[in-house]
């Protein structure tokens, strides 16, 4: 996780099925976990979102693609804008 510029984690408990509540829920950003305990997925991707924003920080190269498509496909977010891959793929989707 050190090495993680930014997302979000899920630590289960050690023995549980696939149907149990995570252990913990939380985001990283720089290795460094800036939220922790959180009840949901949605909720951490959401809050990450609002972080990224309020600290003016910029997507990392390698998941440009894959963050443009949660905040312009999947969260609604100024999506009349999308890259050639992420309009693809929203045609693919919704094809």
């Amino acid at each position: 996780m050190e090495q993680t510029v930014m997302g979000v984690y899920v630590i289960h408990q050690e023995g549980a099925e696939p149907g149990d509540d995570p252990g913990n829920i939380g985001v990283l950003i720089e290795g460094v976990e800036v939220l922790t305990g959180l009840r949901s997925i949605a909720i951490a991707c959401a809050l990450l979102f609002g972080l990224i924003y309020c600290l003016n920080l910029s997507y990392p190269p390698e998941l440009k693609c894959t963050f443009e498509v949660l905040q312009k496909i999947i969260m609604k977010l100024d999506g009349q804008r999308l890259s050639s891959k992420a309009q693809f793929l929203k045609n693919k989707l919704m094809g």
